[in-house]
């Protein structure tokens, strides 16, 4: 798994990683308005959490939840845009979880500061037809493996 562990803490301790967030600096993703602070994430599973920010306006465009996503918003609000809960807004304070399978397009009309968890990385669905990763990756050939292991310890 990785996080942001200082060498000296991964000797000292194998079972606690302490994450320092106010030390880490904010990376772009390939949304516009979309900043992140991976507070975890395992490349083999792609079990990940982490700080998003979005600054007012910004879209997150049509994806799936492959598994279970779980968002806390801290600041702000996360609305559906599209999808079949168009219009539900998770507002600063408020928790939403998403079941796997699920599909929607999410906005942030006035910014919003969100602690998100995922099971797998979600799906994203471009205009071209093909389905990628967050980082733009073709999703099956990076996840599929991952999808696959979460089908077969559910069954």
């Amino acid at each position: 798994m990785d996080a942001m562990i200082p060498k000296h803490q991964e000797a000292a301790d194998q079972h606690s990683h302490l994450v320092r967030p106010q030390d880490m600096e904010w990376q772009r993703t390939r949304f516009p308005g979309c900043e992140a602070k991976t507070l975890l994430f395992d490349r083999r599973t792609g079990l990940m959490t982490a700080l998003m920010r979005f600054a007012p306006g910004s879209v997150l465009p049509d994806h799936e939840h492959v598994g279970i996503e779980q968002s806390w918003v801290i600041e702000g609000a996360l609305v559906d845009k599209e999808g079949p809960a168009q219009g539900i807004a998770c507002k600063a304070g408020e928790f939403i979880w998403r079941e796997a399978g699920s599909r929607h397009a999410a906005w942030c009309p006035d910014g919003a500061l969100i602690l998100a968890i995922f099971q797998v990385p979600n799906k994203f669905f471009e205009a071209d037809g093909r389905v990628v990763d967050a980082a733009g990756q073709d999703w099956d050939e990076t996840w599929g493996h991952a999808a696959a292991q979460k089908a077969r310890r559910i069954e």
